[in-house]
């Protein structure tokens, strides 16, 4: 298995070390996956197509990075103004998520299986204070895919920087703002030295789901119980990153609150720009969702699964993170 994440971004890795441990220790040491981090056997985006092709067995990433394959790949990922990732998580093994990724994976001779949820994320780091909608326009960001087509049409620019390169680009005002994952990936890249304002929540990631894939042949060349076996480690990975995920950004946060007082400003985004992008990602969506056959199914599974989860998700917890935990 080689990964789309570099060694440093340890929730990530450790995701898929998780897995390889998993199945091992559950296979009683008859199934072994080597993971090898992005950029060690090959480069990180190439791990799907390397997969796809036979030339390794395994990758994970997220289906957000192979979305020019296939529009639909973005649903499966995440999409702006969309489900938190128990909505996400119930879509896929309560829903027909997985039956629809499945057929969506064959095309390219692929397995895929749920990853870990890197959700909720953050809005950004921005150079400047964001207090209308107007403010996305001339604004130069990072921050790809469908929640960067709805910046684009608010009047901002959007470029893809890579991970590793964020921060010069940032510090330098090359761009004027970017988003990532959260505090804890985010302080890794070092992006609390370049910008002052980092805004929440991340309506552009509400529920990011990465992937595993398997190729096909060595997939269904596996015993049935191994199958299943590499089947519900995938699940339990959820369970283990999910938390690891929580606790590592909820440490992250507090450092940001406290060592960096002053320096740093955590802020909600106005809820009228809030609205106004939510306005406009409609308009985004529905205009992706009419590119392929697969991304219209897709769209029309995943609205119908947010419509039924999404007024339980508002009586269960909304009301006590917004009054109650306070």
């Amino acid at each position: 298995m080689s990964t789309a994440f570099t060694a440093v971004f340890d929730i990530h890795q450790g995701a898929a070390q998780r897995l390889a441990k998993v199945v091992e220790e559950m296979s009683g040491g008859r199934f072994r996956i080597e993971v090898f981090p992005g950029g060690q056997i090959m480069q990180p985006f190439e791990c799907f197509d390397a997969t796809s092709k036979g030339a390794i067995e395994a990758f994970m990433g997220s289906p957000q990075y192979w979305k020019d394959k296939e529009p639909a790949l973005e649903w499966f990922g995440t999409i702006p103004f969309g489900m938190n990732c128990e909505g996400m998580a119930a879509w896929y093994y309560q829903g027909d998520a997985l039956k629809l990724w499945e057929e969506a994976y064959a095309a390219f001779n692929l397995v895929p299986r749920p990853a870990l949820w890197d959700a909720p994320q953050m809005a950004g780091w921005f150079r400047k204070k964001i207090n209308t909608i107007g403010d996305y326009k001339g604004l130069k960001m990072r921050i790809p895919n469908l929640g960067g087509k709805v910046v684009a049409r608010a009047g901002g620019t959007t470029v893809l920087t890579p991970g590793s390169e964020i921060y010069a680009a940032l510090e330098r005002g090359v761009i004027d703002a970017s988003e990532w994952v959260g505090p804890h990936d985010d302080m890794k890249l070092g992006l609390h030295k370049t910008a002052r304002y980092y805004y929440y929540p991340g309506w552009h990631e509400p529920g990011t789901m990465n992937d595993f894939g398997f190729n096909k042949k060595a997939y269904d060349a596996l015993p049935v119980d191994l199958q299943r076996t590499l089947d519900h480690a995938a699940a339990a990975v959820q369970v283990y990153s999910r938390t690891d995920f929580h606790i590592k950004n909820a440490i992250a946060l507090e450092r940001l609150k406290t060592e960096f007082k002053g320096k740093v400003e955590i802020l909600h985004l106005p809820a009228p720009v809030l609205r106004d992008l939510k306005k406009l990602a409609v308009e985004v969506i529905r205009e992706e969702s009419e590119k392929t056959p697969m991304a219209k199914k897709v769209h029309a599974s995943f609205t119908k699964f947010q419509a039924l989860v999404g007024p339980w998700d508002h009586v269960a917890e909304g009301a006590y993170h917004q009054l109650v935990a306070l």
